[in-house]
């Protein structure tokens, strides 16, 4: 049994069901937000293969900006990948717990970016490597 079960995580340690509820809004909010800028993004390339481009400047222009939007929508699809991730975990009661130590992630980590999934300390090891 993993360290948050057995410490029975969120009635012993710093997650209450007030706060839960809290994360759980905020993450539900940050996937619609991110699920609307995929699907402009989407539109926005769909519109740009439709448009007729006039001379080599243009496909220039055309072309930047495909690879630019490609980068965005890359970024948005691993953002609501995590966000997801951070929603099952609610589910699973794994939330708020370190991926690499198991140990408990900072309140006020989670409060700054909450699809947070490794303590500060994990993060900077993996940084590091």
């Amino acid at each position: 049994m993993t360290k948050a079960l057995d410490k029975n995580y969120y009635t012993e340690e710093k997650l209450s069901k007030e706060d839960l509820l809290f994360f759980k809004k905020a993450l539900e909010d940050k996937k619609e937000k991110i699920e609307k800028n995929i699907t402009l993004n989407l539109n926005n390339v769909q519109n740009e293969d439709k448009c007729h481009l006039k001379d080599e400047a243009d496909q220039a222009n055309n072309l930047i900006d495909s690879h630019t939007t490609n980068s965005i929508l890359k970024e948005q699809t691993k953002s609501l990948n995590q966000v997801n991730r951070c929603l099952n975990k609610i589910e699973f009661g794994r939330y708020g717990i370190c991926n690499m130590c198991e140990e408990v992630i900072d309140i006020e980590r989670l409060k700054v970016k909450i699809f947070a999934e490794h303590c500060i300390s994990c993060r900077e090891i993996m940084e590091n490597q």
